[in-house]
Formats: C-alpha cells, sequence, structure tokens
C-alpha cells in the first residue's frame, strides 16, 4: 500500500512509529515544521500558497520531497540513503515505462495521484483540534496539560459521508470514523462502523459530516497552511457548524522519517 500511496520513501515502521505516537501522545508530532519553512523562504511560500488557492495539495508534496531530502540533509538519517535511492530508481523507471507505453495514461496516473493526495488531506484534515508539535526525534511533547482519554474524545472527530454510508465511506477505508479507531487503534479497518455504533449513539457530537466540512475545505484552503491552530467546532445544529473549524495540512504519518 505504500508503494501505491507514495509513501514508500518512508520505512513502514517509520510510520508505525509515527501513528502509533500521535495515539499515545495525544497531539500532532509533526517531523517537518512546513509551516517554519514557509514563512523563512518567501518566495517558495508565496508559490505553494498559490497553488494551494488552485487546490494544488502543494504542502503535501513539500512534505514528501522532505522525505526524500532528510537522508542526505546530515547523519541522522544516512542509514535510508540507499532506500531512498532505490525506490527512486524504481518509481522513476516505472513512470518512464508508463509514459513510453502511453504519454495519456502516464498524465491521467499524475491527475489521480492529485485526485487521490486530495481526498486523503481531506480526511486528515478534519480529524482532531489537537495540538502540534515539530519534532523531528523523539523527544516528548511538552507535558502543558492534561491529555487524558477525555481529552481525546473531545479534539477527536469522525468525518463521515453518514453514519450509514457504507460505499463512500470505503473510500478512505472507513477511516472517517476516527473516534472509534482512537478508542481501539487495533480495530481492524472493516470493523470500524460497527464499533462506532456500539460505542456512540446517532446524536454523538464529536460525528461531523463531509458535506459539513466541504465549505471549510473550500474557504480555510489557504488560512490554514500558515494558522497557529486547527480551529473550533460549533456544537451540533448550530449554522455554519464547521466554518471555523480550519483543519490541519501536512500531518499525515505518509510523510513520516
Amino acid at each position: 500500500m505504500s508503494w501505491i500511496n507514495g509513501s514508500c520513501y518512508a520505512s513502514f515502521a517509520d510510520m508505525r512509529r509515527k501513528h502509533m505516537r500521535h495515539h499515545v501522545e495525544r497531539a500532532d508530532v509533526i517531523t517537518f515544521d512546513a509551516q517554519a519553512f514557509l514563512r523563512a523562504h518567501p518566495t517558495v511560500r508565496r508559490v505553494v500558497l498559490a497553488l494551494e488557492w488552485a487546490y494544488i495539495p502543494a504542502v503535501e508534496f513539500v512534505m514528501r520531497g522532505f522525505v526524500i531530502a532528510m537522508p542526505f540533509m546530515g547523519d541522522t538519517k544516512k542509514e535510508a540513503r540507499a532506500r531512498v535511492i532505490g525506490v527512486a530508481l524504481v518509481r522513476i523507471a516505472a513512470l518512464a515505462l508508463l509514459g513510453w507505453w502511453s504519454l495519456k495514461a502516464l498524465a491521467l496516473y499524475f491527475v489521480a495521484f492529485l485526485i487521490f493526495i486530495t481526498v486523503l488531506r481531506f480526511a486528515d484534515c478534519f480529524q482532531h483540534t489537537y495540538d502540534a508539535y515539530p519534532i523531528l526525534d523523539d523527544t516528548p511533547i511538552p507535558k502543558d496539560k492534561l491529555r487524558d482519554r477525555a481529552y481525546e474524545q473531545a479534539n477527536t472527530y469522525s468525518d463521515v459521508v453518514s453514519l450509514d454510508a457504507k460505499w463512500f465511506n470505503l473510500i478512505w477505508l472507513n477511516f472517517g470514523f476516527h473516534n472509534a479507531h482512537h478508542e481501539r487503534p487495533t480495530a481492524p479497518w472493516y470493523r470500524l462502523p460497527a464499533f462506532h455504533r456500539e460505542l456512540y449513539a446517532d446524536s454523538y457530537p464529536q460525528v461531523i459530516t463531509v458535506g459539513e466540512l466541504i465549505k471549510s475545505f473550500h474557504i480555510n484552503r489557504v488560512k490554514r497552511v500558515l494558522a497557529s491552530n486547527y480551529g473550533v467546532v460549533q456544537p451540533p445544529g448550530s449554522p455554519g457548524r464547521a466554518d471555523g473549524f480550519l483543519g490541519a495540512v501536512g500531518v499525515s504519518f505518509l510523510t513520516a522519517v
């Protein structure tokens, strides 16, 4: 699966470690501080913000570029250099063969990949109102607040198409049932809808549908790139409930190193 989604430059062990740290520490531990990078490079920032305005997921490609570059930026990850070079050669050869067979197929592959990244970042965008900490190594996050189980559930959201939209929720393998996933991270993806039903009533306030989130995804697409937090969600039934839910960007564990 990591080969399909383009995260194969990082090892599965790194992705698993990053993901489980998110669960254990109840925060978004970000490997690469994209905001600091963009603030320090005005020209890059302007290009990235322009692309994000045009719905091109530029931040995600900056993150993927960092995963590739990181092993060559010092000795911290130098053992990954051979992996990155090997994976790059395989992927470049595969793309070259695809283009040799059909330039149309190659162009459509990149269109499909853009759609995939956009769907993935939509799913990631609205699942938490956690604090984010850019930490490259295993340094613990600051103990500046109580992050207990109640905090975890109160700052986690289930961004589903609807509770009963079986096939549409499968677009991202039921990952929208995120409160259930956090309650039991080892529950398999195909059990998450049933597990959600076991745990929560239909009126559970942490459920927020895709229909409620599309407007926020649109109006905040540039603002969220440099926002200092993920925003707030209004109670169920409030007009424009999710309009102030800015969401996250560049937090996918698929870009772990």
